[in-house]
């Protein structure tokens, strides 16, 4: 197995590796690539949705989302889709997995099926390097606070989140009635023991014991700051990618350049603890 780094801050790529076809020792550079490198990409995979969990299931129990249809036969296994009429993109805009969880998940798996040529690639952005370039003072500040994360900002009917109600498999009021959790701004990290940046803008809604208006001129700072060029990578699909990013130190974006052109693919989380 040949590791190519993708870009300074994160990102590699795991060659001449076939997941269906993993054993032992594979799995463990694998694994390791994943703490060093945040986000790791393979090229070439065939994998149906039975050998697709297969592999996912070596780092953890599978996660089922809450709200949004799966492939049939296939609880854990999301069907992301973009038709060439679909005005937006689904889950445009930074983010972090599912952090309106108690416990979010430990990292996701893209799958690619069937992309454009060129086009839709996803940006990924180290939140380690993005804590760690902040000030000594900022730093401090920050360890000992707590933000309030929900699902208002994505599933509202108004938000420009992708999705329309066939995908949902619940009421979307219920979506929104549910109580907002709370994590820590900055989280250790249960591997690596580096600390992590933990607020995103689709989930993180303010700081606890604050109003949202009190808290929007640091969030927005936060926000802003972890998306800097210097920690991100970009990762240009092809039929058979697959990208497997930790959710605990990671936040991504798909890029919203191929209006009219169909995009399937098939993700699927691995559960992860309560952040700490």
């Amino acid at each position: 197995m040949e590791i190519r780094p993708l870009a300074g801050a994160l990102g590699a790529e795991l060659l001449d590796v076939d997941l269906a076809r993993l054993d032992d020792a594979g799995f463990a550079a694998i694994h390791r690539a994943f703490l060093d490198h945040v986000v790791i990409f393979f090229r070439d995979q065939k994998l149906d949705p039975e050998a697709y969990k297969a592999f996912a299931r070596r780092f953890g129990a599978l996660d089922v989302h809450r709200y949004l249809k799966s492939v049939e036969g296939h609880p854990e296994v999301l069907p992301i889709i973009r038709e060439p009429e679909d005005r937006e993109v689904f889950a445009a805009g930074w983010h972090s997995d599912v952090t309106y969880q108690e416990c979010p998940v430990l990292g996701s798996m893209l799958y690619a099926l069937d992309v454009p040529e060129y086009g839709a690639d996803t940006l990924f952005a180290s939140q380690y390097l993005a804590y760690e370039a902040l000030s000594p003072g900022m730093r401090r500040t920050l360890d000992g606070m707590v933000a309030m994360h929900g699902t208002r900002k994505v599933y509202d009917p108004y938000a420009k989140s992708g999705l329309d109600e066939k995908q949902f498999k619940t009421d979307r009021d219920k979506i929104l009635a549910a109580q907002e959790v709370e994590h820590p701004v900055v989280r250790t990290h249960p591997e690596t023991g580096r600390k992590a940046l933990f607020v995103n803008p689709h989930y993180a809604l303010r700081f606890k014991d604050m109003t949202e208006d009190e808290s929007r001129p640091l969030l927005d700072f936060l926000f802003a700051h972890a998306i800097k060029p210097e920690f991100t990578c970009r990762f240009r699909w092809a039929n058979g990618s697959l990208a497997f990013w930790d959710n605990r130190c990671t936040l991504h974006t798909p890029i919203d350049d191929y209006f009219g052109k169909r995009r399937v693919m098939h993700r699927i989380t691995v559960k992860g603890d309560r952040p700490r």
